[in-house]
């Protein structure tokens, strides 16, 4: 068994020396031969293994001790000729991968103290500035106790990281919760490049004491397709084949590593998002997935983790998942990038588009109020279906069909939607990207609701000012030309922008909404509380102008009257839509327990009936929506009088004509008389009427 570093500065400090005088001869050489330097431990007794494969022709090579010189290998141990082993020192070293595919890493059997220090494997490539050169260190340590225990002991982990390790057990105890951070971010990032190092030598499933961790390691490349990896229970799906498009490393590695330790460290503390969240914890141990990067990588394909949780779950318990993000203040626990799939009395399902460090926290749902649930399914229930009937009003009644329906019609959309989206996906939060889309499509739908009611003010405030009815041809253009694309393109534009600059806020905990912290919440109540004022600004300059400038005016006059119907209902409709989310405004701020739950019950019993209350203002209290719906009714039930009475005046005639069967010329005949004899009704009793309620 084995580790690997790559690079010259994880090299041990006892041949610093030999590597500087290998680069001034180099230097004074002139060579430009590719040189690499590698790491590696092994055990006392045990095998193993130093790396050295290379690519192109077939070639003569040579294992030596010490540095590369410029021509040959010191103290050579082996030479091939490219197809076999014209060369070997002794039986302990031999060349145990295939020579026909350029793997030519030298196996040391049974492994002494001794074997320590610098190895040289010299590639000939036709000329002493051309060879292709490894330099390995290796250091053989004793072997430890737990050797015989499955899996294997890994003794081989970089000093530097278990100092870390107990840096940081100092710290916890007495350091400060950022102090503890950034050693952990620190452990973290050497610990995943150590272990992944080690994939090149012996891959496989190994343990380490010192850090309390088990880990795999696996090749990982384009042709492994999905790779499967697991390590105290939690296992890893990764698509190789997405996974290293943003590195440049020609080897390709994937290892999962499991603290079993560091979550009583990292526990549930360093987790801030707990809106709406009671008695978070950490529901699982530590895992770290990684490809040989300090940096976070970020996939095209997802990554799959299987969590096995650490306590048992309850009715009203969630589970969430999490990956460490490491900053310059140390670091938390973030959701951004990873959602739950699924979860079970034992497992929790994870996708995360990006690897790193990850574990499970459990939080405890607050228990929702059941008169609250009530109220809401219910009232939301009863304004779908006013909205409905208003929309089906404002859209198939012609007679009182003109640009001011032609708004309420757009509102009764956006609010129907809106409702009914509320309804079936509010609390859809398993899935994060599906809460932040639905989240999305609710602020979309509501602000646009408000930009409607904002040119209703808009057209009324237009209508009074130029003493225009609402049939007037000028309100047309400014329906199609204006209202259109402000209705539906400004609330877009805001919620286009708001994604763009924050879309990490749309999707709580509880709720698919906007996050109330950091002020995100604004995006939404910015522009209403603008609109609000807008138009009550509009209303108090109709409301002076009916006083002063038409008080000269007959009061009867029918401009005169429709105007201030319009006003009052507009100004209904504003407080109908404006206060709620007034209330709303009280619920963002922070208020005592009892008004929240007072306003909270007042916020929600004027939202789920926006449509009751909207169809009553526009169409019930309306006297020709009224009348329309007289009309409608009275055809209705004159059309089923009729087919009625035709039905029994048919079936009548049947029995009158039943009992005189005498031959079949004198059924005929009286058939024919009595048709002739019978009045004939109406050929259409509901037309008549509803041509005489319109004279």
């Amino acid at each position: 068994m084995g580790c690997g570093r790559l690079g010259l500065s994880a090299m041990g400090s006892n041949y610093l020396l030999l590597f500087s005088g290998l680069s001034i001869l180099l230097a004074l050489s002139g060579g430009d031969a590719p040189i690499t330097y590698l790491e590696v431990c092994g055990v006392v007794g045990q095998p193993v293994t130093l790396p050295c494969t290379y690519s192109g022709t077939l070639t003569t090579m040579c294992w030596g001790r010490g540095t590369c010189p410029l021509l040959g290998c010191l103290e050579a141990m082996v030479w091939t000729n490219g197809s076999h082993v014209t060369f070997q020192k002794d039986y302990r070293y031999t060349l145990n991968g295939s020579l026909s595919a350029r793997d030519v890493s030298l196996t040391i059997e049974n492994a002494v103290k001794a074997d320590s220090g610098l190895y040289c494997c010299r590639i000939q490539r036709g000329g002493r500035l051309k060879d292709q050169k490894h330099i390995i260190s290796l250091e053989i340590k004793r072997e430890h106790k737990g050797m015989t225990t499955q899996p294997p002991v890994d003794v081989c982990m970089s000093e530097d990281t278990a100092q870390t390790w107990t840096e940081l057990k100092n710290t916890w105890n007495n350091g400060t919760k950022k102090d503890i951070a950034k050693v952990a971010t620190q452990l973290l990032q050497e610990a995943e490049l150590s272990i992944w190092n080690q994939n090149f030598v012996s891959p496989g499933k190994y343990e380490n004491p010192v850090l309390d961790i088990v880990y795999e390691t696996k090749t990982c490349d384009e042709t492994s397709k999905k790779t499967i990896l697991e390590a105290g229970n939690n296992t890893m799906v990764i698509d190789c084949a997405h996974a290293f498009t943003e590195t440049t490393r020609d080897q390709s590695a994937v290892a999962l590593i499991t603290y079993r330790a560091l979550g009583d460290i990292l526990n549930e503390t360093y987790f801030s998002d707990r809106k709406g969240l009671q008695e978070v914890k950490l529901n699982s141990l530590v895992v770290s997935g990684t490809i040989g990067s300090k940096e976070k990588i970020a996939l095209s394909k997802p990554v799959l983790l299987t969590f096995k949780h650490t306590q048992p779950v309850g009715e009203r318990t969630k589970q969430f998942c999490v990956y460490w993000e490491g900053s310059k203040e140390g670091g938390s626990w973030s959701r951004e990038g990873c959602s739950r799939i699924g979860s079970n009395d034992s497992h929790t399902i994870c996708q995360c588009f990006h690897l790193s460090s990850f574990a499970v926290l459990m939080a405890l749902m607050p228990k929702a109020d059941p008169a609250l649930t009530l109220i809401t399914y219910v009232g939301l229930s009863l304004s779908l279906l006013c909205l409905f009937l208003a929309a089906l009003t404002f859209l198939l009644c012609r007679p009182i069909q003109n640009t001011s329906t032609s708004l309420h019609l757009q509102l009764s959309l956006c609010l129907f939607l809106a409702h009914l989206l509320f309804l079936v996906g509010i609390d859809k939060t398993e899935s994060e990207v599906l809460c932040s889309i639905i989240a999305g499509v609710l602020h979309y739908l509501y602000l646009a609701a408000f930009t409607w009611m904002f040119l209703e003010g808009l057209y009324l405030f237009l209508t009074v000012s130029n003493l225009k009815v609402a049939n007037y041809s000028s309100a047309d253009r400014f329906k199609k030309k204006f209202t259109y694309p402000f209705g539906y393109g400004i609330p877009a534009v805001i919620v286009a922008v708001s994604a763009g600059v924050g879309h990490k806020n749309y999707g709580t905990n509880t709720h698919c909404w906007l996050k109330l912290d950091k002020g995100f919440i604004w995006s939404f109540l910015g522009p209403v509380a603008i609109i609000i004022l807008i138009n009550l600004v509009f209303y108090f300059l109709i409301l002076w102008i009916l006083k002063s400038k038409l008080s000269s005016l007959n009061k009867e006059v029918s401009t005169i009257q429709d105007t201030r119907v319009m006003t009052f209902k507009a100004i209904a409709q504003l407080f109908i839509l404006g206060c709620s989310w007034g209330l709303g405004f009280f619920m963002v701020e922070a208020v005592g327990k009892t008004a929240g739950l007072v306003i909270a019950y007042i916020f929600t019993i004027i939202n789920v009936l926006q449509g009751v209350l909207l169809f009553t203002v526009y169409c019930v209290l309306s006297r020709q929506v009224r009348r329309e719906y007289k009309k409608w009714f009275t055809a209705k039930w004159k059309g089923v009088e009729v087919e009625s009475t035709e039905m029994s005046r048919s079936t009548t005639h049947t029995k009158m004509e039943t009992p005189e069967k005498p031959s079949e010329f004198v059924q005929k005949k009286d058939t024919k008389d009595t048709v002739s004899t019978q009045p004939e009704p109406p050929a259409d009793l509901a037309a008549v009427s509803w041509l005489k309620t319109k004279e």
